[in-house]
C-alpha cells in the first residue's frame, strides 16, 4: 500500500530528529539547515524552519557543468493549506523586520533521513513533507502526505513556486528581462525558461491544475549572509501556483523539479524513485559494518561530498554550500571519506583522477568555478598524495594499483620537487628540507588572502610541508622494497634520514619546547600554531620520543578545544577570538585563532603515537568527540561545520558541512572507538 509504505520509508536511517520545542521556535529552527545532493555538485538546502537564509539555499541548486557552474532555480515553494474556510500557510521567510508567513508554528517533528522529512499539524490536519534529490540528477522532489485522511475533512493545497535563476553566488533583483509566461503548459506539468541562456525547469505535479498569477515577491533577507557582511536581500519571481486537493482518495501530492526529467507522472513513479534513492543511502552504511549513530550519520554525510565530473571523473566537494572540488581538501579528506567509508573502489577511482592531473610534479589545489585550467598554488596537496597511497594500500592491499598507477607519479613528484617547481617550490640542497614560497602567493593550507595581502604567508619552509616531505621519502622508501627496488629504497631512506637530522636541527625551538611554525633564512616564526602536530602525527617517526610528547603537550595547552584546534595559541598578539564581520574581518581571522575540526584527526593519531593506545588513553580521546556528536544536531543536521569561533561558546561558522571536518572527525573516530589502531 502506497501510504504505509511512504510512512515506513522516513522511519528507516535516521536518528536525527527535532521535536515542536525546536521546530517552532524561530531562532533554533532556521539556526539548523538540511542538505540534499545529488553526486554531480548539485543540492538542494534550507532551514528546519523553511526560512532561506543563505543565498545558496533553495530547492534546486543545479550544476551546469558537474560540479561547477551551479545556479539556484527552484527557491522555494510558498506552501498554504485551506482546511474548512481557514488559510493556513506553512511556509516561513524573513523580510525587513518581520518574520512572514510563520508556518514553523505548525510544525510538530523533523527527522533529517533517509529525506529531510516535516510533520505539520494543521486544524487537526496532519501533513507529512518529504524532499529528496535524485542522485545523478537534478532533480528535486518534493512530496505532501495527509496522514490521517480518515480522521479530518479534505483539505486543499496551494504551492506557489519561487524563482530565483541566478549563479549561486550572486542575488536577483525585480527587472524586466524575465520572461514571465510559461514557455509549456499542460496537465501534469509546467516548464518554465525565464532568462535566455538557461535551461529551462520543469515543474512535474499531480495538482488539479496551475493558475497563472505573475509577480515579483521583494526583499527577501537571508540573515547568514548579513552576518558575513554580503549583500542579503533578494527579489523573487513566481508565475503562480499550483492546486491540489487531499482527501482520503488522493492523500498525497508532489511537485518534481527537474532539469532532467521529462516525464514522472504518477504517485507510483515517484515511490519507485524515492524508494531507488533511500536503498542507495541504506547501502552507504552496511560496509560500516556498525550500530554507533555517529559514525552512521557521518558515513551518509560523507556522502555528500563525493561528486562526479563532467568528464567523468570521480571527485570531492571541499565543502557545502560555497565550495568545488580542491586538490589539497581531497586528499586530506580521502582515508576518511572512503577507506573509514570501506568505499574502496571510490578511493582508487579519485586517486586515478588525480593522479591524471599530476603537472610538474603538483597535483591542482582547485578546479575554478566555470571550467578554467586548474590552478596549482599548493605546496602540500600534493605531499598530501604519497599519505593517501599508502593508508590506500594498508585498507586494500592493492599492490597492484599502487605499483601500476601510483608509484612512478610518485617518483615524477620527487623529481620536480627537487629540482625545483612552480612557485620556488624545491628542495634545498643545504639541507634536503623543502622551500617554498612566491609573492602574492598563498601556498599551504593556512591559505587566506585579501586583495593582495597574503595573511600567513608562511613563505620558506613550513613545519608541516617538511613533516610531509620526510613522510613522502619514508613512503617512497617503504614502496621501493615492497616492489623489488632496493637501489631506490637506499636512495629514499637516506633522503628520509637527513631531512630528519634537518627537521631536528631547524625546526626545534629550546625556549617553547615545541616547533617553529616556519623558517625562512634567519627568520624563525616561533607562533604556536596546530602545523607542528603532524611532526608527530604521521606514522614514520620524525622526533625524538620528549620532543614529540612535549610538541603534544604544548599544542593541548595552548590550542585544544571541543570542537578541534585553534589556529594559533591565543598568547599571541594576532590572536582573534571570533570569527566574524565582513569579508576583511572573517579572513584575517581565518587563522589566526579559529578552531578548525578537522584538525582533531591528527591530535589523536600524535596523542596515540607518543602513549601509546592503551584502554585509559583511548578513552580520554574518545571524550574529544563529545561536543561534536551534539554539534551535528545543532548546525547543519547530520555533518560538521567548517570552523568555529576561538573562544566560548565555539560558535560554528564558516562552510556549514566541510569534506575534511567531516572525514578526519569519523576517521579518528573510528580508529578509537572500534580499536583500528
Amino acid at each position: 500500500m502506497i501510504l504505509s509504505a511512504a510512512r515506513k520509508r522516513t522511519e528507516m536511517i535516521s536518528r536525527i530528529k527535532l521535536d515542536s520545542s525546536v521546530c517552532r521556535d524561530f531562532a533554533q529552527s532556521s539556526r539548523r539547515e538540511w542538505l540534499e545532493t545529488n553526486g554531480r555538485g548539485g543540492y538542494a538546502s534550507g532551514t528546519v524552519s523553511g526560512a532561506n537564509t543563505r543565498r545558496y539555499h533553495g530547492l534546486l541548486i543545479a550544476s551546469l557543468k558537474p560540479p561547477v557552474e551551479r545556479y539556484v532555480l527552484l527557491a522555494n515553494l510558498e506552501e498554504t493549506v485551506m482546511v474548512g474556510q481557514q488559510h493556513y500557510e506553512l511556509a516561513c521567510n524573513q523580510y525587513p523586520q518581520t518574520v512572514h508567513p510563520q508556518g514553523f508554528q505548525y510544525i510538530e517533528e523533523f527527522k533529517l533521513a533517509p529525506f529531510p522529512t516535516w510533520t505539520y499539524n494543521v486544524a487537526g490536519v496532519t501533513i507529512q513533507k518529504v524532499l529528496a534529490m535524485v542522485y545523478g540528477e537534478n532533480t528535486t522532489l518534493i512530496s505532501y502526505e495527509l496522514l490521517n485522511p480518515e480522521e479530518s475533512p479534505f483539505a486543499v493545497l496551494a504551492l506557489r513556486p519561487m524563482l530565483a535563476f541566478r549563479d549561486y553566488h550572486s542575488l536577483t533583483v525585480k527587472n524586466d528581462s524575465l520572461q514571465t509566461a510559461p514557455q509549456r503548459e499542460e496537465p501534469g506539468l509546467l516548464e518554465l525558461c525565464p532568462y535566455s541562456g538557461l535551461p529551462p525547469i520543469r515543474l512535474l505535479h499531480n495538482g488539479a491544475g496551475f493558475t497563472q498569477s505573475p509577480d515579483w515577491y521583494r526583499q527577501f533577507e537571508y540573515t547568514q549572509e548579513l552576518e558575513r557582511g554580503l549583500d542579503y536581500r533578494e527579489d523573487l519571481f513566481s508565475p503562480g501556483y499550483f492546486s491540489f486537493l487531499l482527501n482520503a482518495e488522493q492523500p498525497r501530492a508532489y511537485v518534481v523539479a527537474t532539469l532532467d526529467r521529462s516525464e514522472m507522472r504518477g504517485l507510483s513513479m515517484l515511490d519507485e524513485v524515492l524508494e531507488g534513492e533511500a536503498a542507495r543511502r541504506r547501502r552507504l552504511v552496511v560496509p560500516v559494518n556498525t550500530t554507533d549513530p555517529f559514525v552512521e550519520d557521518l558515513s551518509m554525510a560523507a556522502d555528500h561530498f563525493i561528486v562526479t565530473r563532467a568528464d567523468g571523473a570521480s571527485s570531492v566537494i571541499a565543502g557545502y554550500h560555497w565550495f568545488t572540488d580542491w586538490g589539497r581538501d581531497t586528499m586530506i579528506a580521502l582515508p576518511g571519506l572512503t577507506l573509514a567509508t570501506r568505499r574502496f573502489d571510490l578511493a582508487k577511482e579519485i586517486l586515478g583522477s588525480f593522479l591524471k592531473f599530476i603537472n610538474q610534479g603538483m597535483l591542482p589545489n582547485r578546479f575554478p568555478d566555470h571550467g578554467e585550467e586548474p590552478a596549482y598554488n599548493t605546496v602540500d596537496a600534493t605531499l598530501w598524495l604519497f599519505h593517501v597511497v599508502r593508508e590506500y594500500l594498508l585498507a586494500t592491499g592493492d599492490e597492484a594499483f599502487v605499483r601500476q598507477e601510483a608509484f612512478h607519479k610518485l617518483e615524477e613528484v620527487i623529481e620536480w620537487h627537487i629540482q625545483g617547481t612552480r612557485y620556488h617550490i624545491g628542495m634545498d640542497p643545504s639541507d634536503s628540507l623543502l622551500a617554498a614560497g612566491s609573492e602574492g602567493a598563498q601556498l599551504t593550507w593556512m591559505d587566506a588572502k585579501i586583495g593582495d595581502w597574503v595573511v600567513t604567508p608562511r613563505h620558506g619552509k613550513p613545519v608541516e610541508v617538511n613533516a610531509l616531505w620526510h613522510h613522502a621519502m619514508r613512503v617512497m622508501e617503504d614502496l621501493s622494497a615492497r616492489f623489488s627496488e632496493p637501489a631506490k629504497a637506499k636512495y629514499f631512506g637516506a633522503l628520509a634520514d637527513r631531512i630528519r637530522e634537518s627537521f631536528n636541527a631547524v625546526f626545534w625551538n629550546p625556549e617553547a619546547a615545541c616547533l617553529y611554525d616556519a623558517v625562512n633564512g634567519d627568520d624563525r616564526d616561533s607562533k604556536i600554531r596546530p602545523n607542528q602536530i603532524f611532526a608527530v602525527s604521521l606514522p614514520f617517526p620524525l622526533l625524538p620520543a620528549e620532543r614529540a610528547r612535549s610538541v603534544v603537550r604544548v599544542v593541548e595547552e595552548h590550542l585544544l578545544t571541543p570542537y578541534g584546534l585553534r589556529s594559533l595559541s591565543p598568547s599571541n598578539r594576532d590572536y582573534k577570538g571570533v570569527y566574524r564581520g565582513g569579508v576583511y574581518e572573517r579572513d584575517s581571522a581565518y587563522h589566526q585563532g579559529t578552531v578548525w575540526p578537522w584538525l582533531i584527526g591528527p591530535f589523536v593519531d600524535a596523542c596515540l603515537n607518543v602513549e601509546g593506545p592503551s584502554p585509559a588513553v583511548r578513552e580520554r580521546l574518545l571524550q574529544l568527540f563529545e561536543p561534536l556528536k551534539a554539534h551535528r544536531q545543532e548546525a547543519l543536521l547530520g555533518s560538521i561545520s567548517e570552523i568555529f569561533d576561538a573562544e566560548p561558546p565555539h560558535l560554528p561558522k564558516g562552510c556549514a558541512a566541510q569534506a575534511w571536518s567531516v572525514a578526519e572527525v569519523l576517521r579518528a573516530y573510528r580508529r578509537l572507538s572500534e580499536g583500528q589502531i
